[in-house]
């Protein structure tokens, strides 16, 4: 009976992927096959495209099946090669049943006349979506081609990309600073520089291009933060600074040599600061705003002095009450005293819900990826506790984190793979307990496209839906 069943299961999935024939293992072993990307023991969201990878395990012909634990496989795929493409429809009939469940992927190689059947990999797959789409700026890595870039969208659910912005259409100059109000696209903002230069702000349907450094303010507005009330962006104002080496692990440090805080009022088109986070006896960088509107955290660090070594500049992490009534600053307090342990904070994000604060923290400065010992961190602002996520970190850059608009997830750009170019990884996160899960390289339809892509992927930002008025940004960039 049992063997009668098998037979019949393994003829359904001859059917259903209606290609060369299934091929029952010879050999079975206890040992995983090598796959890349390697998607083994991480938990994906029930929405993401199929992870497509490639065996590196050797052999003459490979296949693949897939299904959830405990039961018959759902389909196979099989080649004559070590890619392995996994059909979208397939995919998504399997995630939706597996929501909450474990995955396997079972790979079969033949070896001469035998095929061996090596031990699952093993995956999750959540209940819990990710917002959508994932936004990025791309460009080549070390700033030395930065007159080719653009703000992108991909599709988490599929693999389609989609430029929103390229400077080739606004006179190659640079944008940056890409950032939205609570993952929705139709209040977001946009640095351009350049002899064009300005912030794209987009309110109401309308793409508007203004200048927001206010009157006896020394630098103008480089990172940004939304006021949860779509009132007011909160900016970083800073002069930065590159500086180029001819040897070691840090070709290029980037550092501020000024930097305050502003409060900028989007109707009235009007910036408050106040003496707590302006003047020359420190820096303020990397603003963002808690949920609740009046927390803002930012990098705090003593002001530049001529001659100051770049290695003796640290961050630490801080907080300020600001009230959008009066459009007062107050309260000033430092949350995380980073420097005190020889270190420095940046990219501080908050959490959805106002409990947790993700940031990148290394040995020195703020603009941490170029830091190979960059680490993401995590502050419990109900405890005040701070540990670094050894179960995200690697052995080189992790920066840029960030959260979807649950707080389920996490994504983040990382050079492990290769020590120069940034990818973005994504992270199950666990709002009740403040565990993260393996991080993921986000699926590519090509599963070698990170070993070609000559890009870096920077910033990277969730939305809840796509940005549709890319056309406008760029006319807008070009005036």
């Amino acid at each position: 009976m049992k063997t009668y069943l098998i037979a019949i299961s393994q003829l359904l999935m001859l059917f259903l992927c209606g290609c060369t024939a299934y091929h029952p293992a010879d050999l079975e072993t206890t040992e995983q096959p090598s796959i890349y990307p390697h998607y083994a023991d991480v938990t994906f969201p029930c929405n993401i495209a199929p992870p497509n990878f490639i065996i590196r395990t050797e052999g003459e012909q490979f296949q693949t099946e897939f299904g959830l634990q405990g039961e018959a496989a759902s389909f196979w795929v099989g080649s004559s090669d070590s890619i392995v493409k996994i059909p979208m429809k397939k995919w998504k009939q399997l995630t939706e049943k597996a929501a909450g469940k474990t995955v396997y992927f079972r790979i079969s190689i033949r070896k001469g006349d035998q095929w061996v059947r090596y031990a699952d990999i093993t995956n999750r797959v959540s209940e819990h979506a990710i917002d959508p789409y994932l936004t990025y700026r791309l460009l080549y890595p070390g700033y030395e081609l930065w007159n080719e870039m653009g703000i992108y969208q991909r599709e988490l659910s599929s693999y389609k990309e989609e430029a929103v912005a390229t400077n080739r259409k606004f006179g190659h100059q640079c944008v940056n600073c890409h950032s939205y109000n609570q993952y929705h696209p139709d209040e977001m903002m946009l640095h351009i520089r350049g002899p064009k230069g300005g912030t794209l702000i987009v309110r109401d349907g309308k793409v508007e291009k203004v200048h927001p450094k206010a009157p006896g303010f020394k630098y103008g507005p480089t990172y940004p933060a939304w006021h949860p009330s779509g009132k007011y962006i909160f900016f970083a104002t800073n002069e930065i600074q590159q500086f180029f080496h001819s040897s070691g692990t840090k070709p290029i440090e980037v550092s501020d040599l000024g930097a305050d805080l502003m409060a900028y009022d989007l109707t009235q088109q009007t910036a408050y600061t106040d003496s707590l986070v302006y003047g020359d006896a420190y820096m303020e960088t990397f603003p963002t705003c808690a949920p609740n509107g009046s927390d803002i955290y930012f990098c705090r660090a003593k002001g530049y002095r001529k001659g100051m070594a770049l290695d003796s500049i640290r961050y630490d992490l801080c907080r300020i009450r600001f009230d959008a009534e009066t459009h007062r600053f107050s309260d000033l307090q430092c949350v995380y005293p980073a420097s005190s342990l020889q270190k420095s904070v940046s990219f501080p994000r908050v959490s959805p819900d106002g409990r947790y604060l993700l940031f990148v923290q290394s040995d020195y400065g703020n603009f941490s990826i170029w830091h190979p010992e960059s680490d993401i961190c995590l502050l419990d602002t109900a405890t005040g506790t701070v540990r670094c996520l050894s179960e995200v970190n690697s052995g080189d850059v992790d920066s840029y984190p960030t959260w979807s608009s649950s707080g389920q997830w996490i994504v983040f750009s990382s050079k492990r793979m290769d020590g120069l170019w940034a990818r973005p990884y994504i992270a199950r996160f666990n709002p009740e307990t403040g565990e993260t899960g393996k991080p993921f390289v986000l699926p590519q339809e090509n599963p070698d496209f990170y070993d070609y892509c000559t890009y870096t992927f920077n910033r990277p930002e969730l939305i809840l839906s796509p940005i549709k008025n890319g056309k406008a940004l760029e006319k807008a960039a070009a005036q």
